[in-house]
Order: C-alpha cells, then structure tokens, then sequence
C-alpha cells in the first residue's frame, strides 16, 4: 500500500476558513430531501434486496412509484465500465424531476472499476481515476455547497448504499435512521489523532474543541489509536487500517462515523477494516474508498464539513456527500435521510 502525504497551501487556507466559521453555523435551509424525493433501487435478483427495499418504502413512507428494480449478478463485487453503463441507463430514464437522490439496496456490486458506485452511478464513471488512482481526483460539483435539490441545480442525484449481507441488520439500520428525527439526545463528537501519521490527512480538518449548546454535541480532539466505552457517539472521524473496541461503544441514532484508510470501501475485503464494521456497531451512516486513493484529504469526508452541514438540519446523504471534493473513488453507506438536528435548526421534517 502506497499512502502520499500531500496536502496543498490551498486546501489549508479553505480548512482554516472552514474551521473559522464552524460555531457560527449558516441559517437552517429551507428545505431538505425527503422520501418523495429518494430513489430506492433493488436487486430483483436478490432476495435480501427485495425484502429490504420493501421495509424500507414502509419505514420511510417512500412513494411506490420511486421503487425502481434492476437486475444484477449476485456476489459480484465489481462492475466492468461496460456492465455499469447498461445499469445505470437501465435507471436514469425511469426517474422523474422530482427524484434528486437515490439509495442501492445491496451489498454487492460496489465499485465499478476503480471508482465507487455510489460516485459512479452520481457523477457518472470516471476512466482517467483509473488510469492512476493515486492522481488527483475530480472536482465534485456538490462540495460544500448550499444547494437543497442537487438535481434541479446540478443535474446529478447523489447517492448511498445501503448493505443488505443480514436483512436484520439493514432494518435496523433503517430504524436508526427513522429514530434519529424523533429525540436529540446529549452526543459526543469524537475525533482522533492517532500514531498512524500518513492516515491523520484529515486532522487539520477537525473542529477546534467546544460545546453547542442548540445541538447538545461536545466536541472532542483526542491523541489515541481508539476510544472505548463511550455511550454517546454521533461522529467518530479517525484514520488506522482497523480501528478497535468498536464493539464497546454506543452510537446515537444518525452516528457517522468512518476511518481513512485505503480499502475501507471494499465492503467484503480481507486487507483492511471494512467500512460495514461502523454500521455492524451500530453508526448510521460510513464511508470508504475501494481502490487506492493514497492520503489526499479529499478522497475523503472532511469533517468540519460533513459536521457543519449536518448541524444545519440536512440529511445523512447531503452532508456526507458534501464533505468529500474528490468523490470518485469513495462509498457512501448507510440510511440516507437520517437527520438528528433537523429539529434544532428549524427545518420541517418530511
């Protein structure tokens, strides 16, 4: 495994503006993705799937009509360019103006070359990534932006999967994200500097220490390998092949959390922890890359960002795909309308 170290005097500069204006947080949106507005896509092929998709049209009252189904081979985990683009024109014409995200109800396949297929089916898949993955990525046109309806504005649909290996799992997981609207409960932001130096790329990134007191999130910076014991987890940001005493920890409905490493997004690989770790734990929503990405901070969630939009009312899938510049090579996972704070910023829930 190849990390680099490099981080431009660009990116610090927009860090630091982004850590400066992280306790005077913007005004609510107006509006944020809701069911009516979500594309559930599943797996025929796959029983898992089927079943899953169909509690979650339940759980989220999801409108029958954004239920799309496609057929896939089961337990590929990667995609050819070619197959990928059969599947995603299979979608794309069948999803009206109103659809502005989707959600992939599988496991499997989740990349498409070198390129996640959350990313790909988003941007569209990117063969020059692929050429040299340790190259800088693309721009993504949704960084950090303002924008409420990603579609209407950019022309694209970000999008999450949601891993169905244990049905039980992916419905408890769908509960987390539906329970995280109905109580805020005092939470702990938890983010780590840890020995590994080449994966800490992101810790100019982190937030300065504080209270929020309209939020009820305590800020923590910490220098260890891990935490544990801890009860009141909602964000858990560190960089380490594995991360430990996961089992240990309580995470509130709507937790993010996710590790910077190289391979965290190969969902069933063996090298390295896998991102579905953080779900089996109990977090609501992760994040990895599935090819070699080395240590630029922006293949990965920053987390100033993800954690400033999140605070603001928006959805799981927003502020996580918010938070990452060069998305390319990176999996979202998780419930995507999960959004513990919308209460806290005045934004109407769906």
């Amino acid at each position: 495994m190849f990390m680099s170290t490099r981080l431009t005097n660009i990116g610090l500069l927009f860090c630091l503006a982004c850590l400066l204006s992280f306790t005077a947080l913007a005004a609510p949106m107006p509006t944020r993705l809701g069911p009516a507005n979500l594309a559930v896509i599943v797996n025929e092929a796959d029983a898992n799937s089927v079943e899953v998709g169909e509690y979650y049209l339940q759980a989220r009252q999801t409108p029958p009509q954004n239920l799309i189904k496609v057929k896939l081979p089961t337990g590929k985990v990667k995609l050819s360019a070619w197959e990928f683009a059969g599947l995603r024109s299979s979608i794309l014409p069948r999803l009206g103006p109103e659809i502005q995200a989707m959600v992939l109800i599988w496991t499997t396949p989740y990349a498409v070359e070198c390129n996640s297929i959350t990313s790909a089916m988003t941007l569209g898949y990117d063969a020059d990534q692929c050429k040299k993955t340790c190259d800088p990525g693309k721009p993504s046109p949704y960084f950090n932006s303002s924008v409420s309806q990603p579609y209407t504005a950019l022309g694209i649909r970000p999008t999450m999967l949601l891993p169905v290996e244990s049905v039980e799992q992916a419905k408890a997981l769908i509960d987390r994200g539906v329970f995280s609207s109905f109580r805020l409960l005092p939470s702990s932001a938890y983010l780590l500097t840890t020995s590994d130096h080449a994966r800490n790329a992101r810790v100019p990134m982190f937030p300065k220490p504080m209270q929020i007191a309209a939020s009820q999130l305590t800020i923590q910076r910490i220098e260890a390998d891990s935490i544990q014991d801890r009860k009141d987890v909602m964000f858990y940001f560190t960089g380490k092949i594995s991360v430990p005493h996961l089992d240990t920890l309580t995470f509130r409905p709507g937790a993010i959390a996710d590790h910077l490493t190289s391979s965290g997004g190969d969902l069933l690989g063996k090298s390295q922890m896998s991102s579905l770790r953080w779900l089996d734990a109990g977090a609501t929503g992760s994040y990895g890359t599935v090819s070699e990405p080395c240590n630029y901070w922006q293949k990965f969630p920053a987390p100033s960002i993800v954690m400033k939009h999140y605070l603001e009312g928006e959805t799981l899938i927003e502020s996580y795909w918010k938070s990452v510049a060069w998305p390319a090579q990176g999996l979202f996972i998780g419930e995507p309308l999960a959004a513990p704070y919308a209460r806290t910023r005045g934004v109407p829930n769906p």
